[in-house]
């Protein structure tokens, strides 16, 4: 609370305080020495002390147009008189036209013939600092002793802090960085006074404040336009007359109240603020600990990358050790095996030599002819190469060490600033790996930021295979998908786009995938009654039970035309299997068409029905036999299901107005086995 209660003018407490209409506070003599002169018949409107308390300050800024020779504004320079870097001027004489400015907001008001009397006094704030003087002069003891504080003889302006004669010397030395803050005596009021503190503690704060224009007059009322308290007289003056007054107990009660609230607010960010300093003083530890840390684990590292190299230095010395000895080997045996072919064939010289010296011509004849043989031997020995060194001086072993040199000298910490989270830009779409496999599509994409983005998931959006709005069919952070279900024969507008803390990034290039024109499908396992047996890669069907159960495919349309046909690979006894289309929560422990979620026709060897609800309809002549062909064709553009036997058309058109989405179906018993047959064209015979 120091710096609340002293004044901007002077640095000291406050004394006698006056009230600006800005709400700040300045001394009454400090104010003496900021009046200014302003020229002749330029005050400002609405700025007068005693005028409306609503100050006008954009008004009160024009002042700064005038010359400062004019008005003395704008050079704030520090002196002794004004510590904080207010200007002091001299007093001024009453009857020159005199504004004041304030030394916090910079903003000017007028002064009125009485002067600074138009200002009220801040009796309250002057409580304030009595109480806090009083307060501070019974608790001057060391703030640094440890067991039985002595009284302080020293005060630091800047640390505020109260020291005793030990304590200053050993924790705040005149030397440092602590030599230019200022020490003072520790401020205790005069006895007397303190003596007349102790006895009238609340003498400031009980004496009733008086009207500043009816000074025998007390404040018993509050103006809430002028938001000033006013006497009785104010208002029989007439002045606050059409204003909106109410006793000032009552708004008393009411300010603190709202205070006490604001302040409730206050508190709680200056709570976050103590917390958060902790935090700050807690990550001074923990920086310094990581530091430490970090610098241990560089140190590993780079050793470890020394001791790798030390390794690598023995292996390549090992190389260059038996790269030298196989060539001392290679040469000591050339050596070896040069000089004793050499000392042979000097040995054969010499003894050819005293041959020849032989006088004896039948003797030399008897030997001569084996003899210049084997010298002739002796010298084909001596081939092209056999005087050449196998192997030479030079080494050829090249290392290469400017790459890893050029890789020591990048050596870098990967983020050595930390880089400014964005979101991520949009994702790229492998077109080699996307595709469409009857009627599902699988997309593949990628991020190609550099440096890498963070990417908390991606968004995966088609459009209704009409070129209508996106929905979204995927989030997650795989960066590929496949979407089962969609129309078959139509063309899919597909987008992907990423997302972080940081936002949503845009959306990627648009690819347009098209499903196939024809449904290739088999039967369902899933769906199926457990006394369905499914074979054949689940396109043949037969039953354990005599009773007929139904099994579904695994495509669902919704929109198109789609034929698929079923051959009858087994048919005994007679029975009336049913063939059609269905909804995938239909009934599978009857026959198709028992319940209204299944349209279907059923069949013997001699007629058929149609069946839709249990209701059968249009007795058709003409059965079907072991080999025969049932087709289903099922056009959603014209909303109808009609039958084939055989490939002609069985019967009428069997139900027309359909809508919603179907499944192929087929309902057996164990005396009928079938195979599904799709991916087939639409038949051309049909009947009008």
């Amino acid at each position: 609370m120091d710096e609340e209660l002293k004044c901007p003018v002077c640095g000291s407490l406050f004394k006698e305080p006056i009230l600006l209409p800005c709400s700040h506070n300045v001394c009454s003599a400090c104010a003496r020495n900021i009046i200014v002169q302003t020229p002749e018949g330029e005050t400002p409107p609405h700025s007068r002390a005693s005028g409306n308390s609503d100050y006008d300050y954009l008004d009160m800024d024009k002042m700064s147009m005038y010359s400062e020779t004019d008005s003395g504004y704008g050079s704030y320079t520090p002196c002794l008189k004004s510590p904080n870097g207010v200007r002091v001027f001299p007093p001024t004489l009453g009857n020159r036209h005199c504004s004041i400015t304030c030394p916090l907001c910079h903003r000017s008001v007028s002064l009125d013939e009485r002067g600074l009397r138009g200002f009220p006094r801040n009796r309250l704030l002057e409580a304030i600092v009595a109480r806090y003087q009083q307060n501070r002069a019974a608790a001057v003891k060391c703030q640094l002793c440890d067991r039985n504080p002595v009284d302080a003889t020293v005060m630091c302006e800047q640390c505020d802090v109260f020291y005793c004669t030990p304590c200053q010397q050993r924790c705040h030395p005149s030397r440092g960085p602590l030599a230019k803050h200022r020490l003072v005596p520790p401020t205790q009021p005069p006895p007397a006074a303190q003596q007349q503190q102790q006895q009238q503690p609340n003498a400031t704060a009980r004496k009733p404040t008086t009207c500043a224009e009816h000074e025998a007059e007390n404040y018993n009322m509050y103006c809430i336009n002028c938001k000033l308290p006013v006497c009785y007289h104010c208002l029989e003056d007439g002045k606050h007359g059409k204003h909106d007054v109410k006793p000032i107990a009552t708004m008393w009660k009411t300010h603190k109240g709202q205070l006490s609230q604001a302040l409730n607010g206050v508190s709680d960010k200056a709570k976050d603020a103590k917390e958060f300093l902790v935090q700050l003083k807690n990550m001074l530890q923990q920086i310094q600990e990581s530091g430490v840390e970090f610098e241990a684990c560089l140190v590993a590292q780079c050793d470890s990358l020394i001791e790798a190299l030390t390794r690598q230095k023995a292996k390549l010395l090992t190389k260059v050790t038996k790269e030298r000895e196989y060539k001392l080997k290679v040469v000591r045996d050339q050596i070896t095996h040069c000089t004793m072919r050499l000392r042979q064939t000097t040995g054969m010289m010499e003894y050819c030599l005293e041959v020849i010296k032989e006088n004896d011509p039948s003797g030399f004849l008897l030997i001569s002819d084996p003899l210049i043989k084997r010298v002739q031997s002796s010298q084909d020995q001596w081939v092209k190469g056999a005087l050449e060194p196998k192997v030479g001086p030079e080494f050829d072993l090249t290392l290469n060490t400017d790459p890893l040199l050029q890789t020591i000298l990048q050596l870098d910490f990967a983020q050595s600033k930390a880089q400014t989270p964005t979101a991520p830009p949009a994702p790229l779409l492998q077109l080699e790996k996307c595709c469409t496999r009857n009627n599902s599509a699988t997309l593949a994409w990628r991020i190609t930021a550099v440096p890498p983005v963070q990417v908390d998931a991606y968004v995966l959006e088609l459009d209704d295979g009409n070129g209508g709005q996106y929905r979204e069919v995927y989030v997650g952070k795989e960066t590929v998908c496949t979407v089962d279900g969609l129309h078959f024969n139509s063309s899919y507008n597909a987008r992907v786009k990423a997302y972080n803390s940081v936002g949503v990034g845009p959306y990627s290039k648009t690819v347009i995938l098209k499903t196939s024109d024809v449904a290739w499908f088999a039967f369902d396992p899933t769906s199926a009654h457990r006394d369905i047996v499914l074979t054949n890669d689940n396109q043949t069907v037969s039953c354990n039970s005599y009773d007929d159960r139904v099994v579904l495919g695994t495509a669902a349309f919704s929109k198109g035309v789609h034929y698929w046909e079923l051959n009858i690979d087994r048919y005994d006894n007679h029975p009336d299997p049913a063939f059609g289309v269905a909804r995938i929560s239909t009934v599978k422990d009857m026959m198709l068409g028992k319940d209204d979620k299944a349209w279907a026709m059923y069949v013997d060897n001699n007629r058929s029905w149609f069946m839709h609800n249990n209701s059968h309809t249009n007795r058709a002549e003409g059965g079907i036999t072991k080999g025969s062909t049932v087709g289903i064709l099922l056009d959603l553009n014209k909303r109808s299901l009609t039958f084939f036997i055989n490939k002609e058309q069985h019967g009428p058109v069997a139900f027309e107005n359909l809508d919603g989405v179907f499944m192929p179906a087929v309902s057996l018993n164990r005396n009928v086995q079938v195979t599904l047959i799709t991916g087939l064209e639409i038949p051309k015979n049909m009947k009008q």
